[in-house]
């Protein structure tokens, strides 16, 4: 298989312009025959909904839980990016777009980024013309704060809750679309495959979460909005019903996985506290503008926080990058926390955290400023940890957050399967090898409201349809396939629960293809989850039947993917022989501990290809080219 990314010639400024003015369009009467399948309804799947509703076409969106509303994106807090410049500091759409390039660790299309930096600028205008409540100045005008991987403060936010509002928005547009009857929505429904018909994506499998029911829906395309795989790691930000089975569905029926290493470590949620702790919680990189992060000068010094002097505390991002300060890129704050800790420096009672201290910020603004900025974020980790921000300094640990890899897409959002389209953190494209803060929601809705109403219009006006119902043989074989899944699991009547298997498995991932990653470790890996898996096939407990509502059957065919997948992630991490971004091998780094990247020999995207149970994955490569913004050590110092 040969890849074509569909990337645009010409100069990279006109580059989407000139594409939109190429892709052939729909005649406004016929986009009411054509019909669309959205599966999520966060903010990538919900925008896309929502928008090809309004444009006409019928749109069937499927959500897992019980409202659009609770989407994962509602959890995202910081903000989001866009190159307006309203604070007149210097940003421009090149510098969001060089920024992210940087940031990503030159491990990204330079097209895409710099398509998703132009869009950005008419994102905000579309939430604020939804009401999004962004935070504003005092006479009115929209505010913003800085993020990390900038030097430039072009984050706009809703307090600490920017992902539930531009949520909100999100959803007021689908549901206006489902009292217009553009748009039905199935929630509780879960997609467990899809329906590949003459070499097209068209259609899906699903199961009634209520009911237990298996249905087959048949539609012209179909479109996934995911989200990530962070929970294959099983303690993460995520939430707990976050999973890769609509994608990794996909993957085994055809659509190439890209770069499933590239996880990205958040360096500020709270620390792990005990051993039956079954997720971990964010705490914004937003803080990072106002907090200061320190562990004490000495190994093993276990004063509170209060009693070491300033003289014996080390500010050690701010020491070694006095450029960027507490506002580097989270894979290099996340690797100096964790380089910290290993010292022997780390706090709190596992030794597994470091300091971030409001107490200059609090004198300097006063109590109420900070309250109005973060007041919500101070309030939940008060009342997980019941220690007060405003007195003590938070504690922190890097946590897995984002995934950057993904199912593969070319510069229309279509995967290797046509008609089977991807957006937001579910596909590869935007964010290279790390992700900086903010950018995901910016992603998501650039996406969902702004590129795929183009590009899948262009499919539709390009390809005929001829007429298949759930009868057809692909179909049906689908449906058997997930049956013949789902009567296994139940089947097996083990000794060990579900959680039990993913909470090994998630181990298994920190502890080798987590922070840092060798080859030895990763090999290690790959035995261990082989050995898992048969174990997981043999002796798993999944109580009750697949005729009613059965979270414990919800839980087994998610985590059996992620057994898969999670043996796919170190197989590209062992094969990238580098370290760039949120992938970093031990034994390649600078003498300062950085990421020493391979440009000669790695500077493409590892898109893997599925060859059946049992068998190797097919690595396909896409060249990456960089016109624009050059590679070069990355310096935040």
């Amino acid at each position: 298989m040969t890849l074509d990314s569909k990337l645009p010639s010409g100069p990279i400024e006109t580059a989407w312009q000139r594409t939109r003015f190429d892709l052939k369009l729909v005649n406004p009467a016929n986009k009411r025959r054509h019909s669309i399948i959205v599966v999520g309804s966060g903010l990538a799947g919900g925008s896309a909904a929502a928008t090809l509703g309004e444009l006409g076409y019928n749109v069937r969106c499927f959500c897992f839980q019980d409202s659009p509303r609770r989407a994962h994106s509602i959890a995202a807090q910081g903000g989001i990016n866009a190159a307006k410049n309203y604070q007149n500091d210097g940003d421009s759409v090149y510098r969001l777009f060089y920024d992210t390039v940087k940031g990503g660790d030159f491990r990204a299309r330079e097209a895409n980024v710099y398509r998703l930096a132009e869009i950005s600028v008419s994102i905000i205008d579309q939430c604020v013309a939804q009401g999004v409540p962004f935070a504003r100045e005092y006479g009115g005008a929209l505010t913003n704060r800085s993020f990390g991987g900038a030097q430039v403060s072009r984050t706009f936010y809703a307090r600490g809750q920017t992902g539930q509002q531009l949520l909100l928005g999100a959803y007021q547009a689908l549901e206006r679309q489902v009292h217009e009857g553009t748009v039905t929505m199935y929630p509780r429904t879960e997609m467990l495959d899809l329906i590949v018909i003459d070499g097209r994506a068209r259609g899906i499998v699903t199961r009634n979460l209520i009911t237990g029911e298996l249905d087959v829906h048949i539609a012209d395309a179909v479109i996934l909005g995911t989200g990530g795989y962070g929970n294959v790691y099983y303690l993460s930000t995520n939430a707990k019903g976050s999973n890769v089975t609509a994608s990794w569905r996909a993957h085994r029926r055809g659509a190439l996985f890209a770069n499933p290493c590239y996880t990205q470590i958040h360096p500020t949620c709270i620390p792990v506290s005990g051993d039956y702790q079954s997720k971990l919680t964010l705490m914004s990189e937003s803080l990072r503008n106002d907090g200061r992060i320190w562990v004490p000068v000495k190994k093993g010094d276990k004063r509170s926080p209060d009693q070491i002097p300033e003289s014996e505390r080390d500010y050690y991002l701010e020491r070694r990058y006095p450029s960027f300060g507490n506002l580097v890129p989270r894979d290099v704050a996340s690797r100096n926390a964790k380089a910290v800790c290993d010292e022997g420096r780390g706090v709190g009672e596992t030794g597994l955290g470091v300091y971030l201290d409001f107490s200059d910020a609090i004198k300097r603004l006063g109590r109420h400023v900070i309250s109005e900025r973060y007041g919500n974020l101070f309030d939940m980790y008060q009342r997980i940890t019941d220690e007060d921000p405003y007195k003590v300094p938070m504690r922190i640990y890097p946590a897995i957050h984002y995934t950057m890899g993904g199912l593969w897409v070319d510069y229309h959002l279509q995967s290797t399967i046509p008609g089977l389209f991807v957006l937001g953190e579910a596909n590869f494209s935007d964010h290279g090898a790390n992700r900086l803060g903010a950018s995901a929601l910016m992603q998501g809705l650039s996406d969902g409201y702004f590129v795929i109403p183009y590009t899948i219009g262009n499919y539709l006006a390009t390809n005929k349809f001829p007429k298949a119902d759930a009868s057809h043989p692909e179909a049906q074989a689908a449906v058997a396939s997930v049956r013949q899944i789902t009567d296994k699991l139940l089947s097996i009547k083990g000794h060990r629960t579900v959680d039990s298997f993913h909470r090994e498995l998630g181990k298994i991932m920190w502890d080798e293809c987590g922070m840092s990653r060798t080859a030895e470790g990763l090999k290690k890996a790959i035995g261990q989850i082989r050995a898992l898996r048969e174990e997981f096939w043999q002796n798993v407990n999944v109580p009750g039947s697949g005729d009613d509502l059965n979270q414990s059957l919800e839980k087994a065919g998610r985590v059996a993917d992620f057994f898969e997948l999670g043996e796919l992630m170190c197989i590209d991490a062992l094969e990238r022989n580098e370290s760039c971004g949120g992938h970093f091998r031990e034994e390649y780094q600078t003498a300062e501990g950085e990421a020493q990247r391979d440009d000669e020999h790695y500077s493409y995207v590892a898109a893997w290809g599925y060859r059946g149970p049992g068998n190797a994955p097919e690595l396909i490569k896409e060249p990456l080219e960089f016109d624009y913004v050059h590679p070069s050590q990355r310096s935040y110092k």
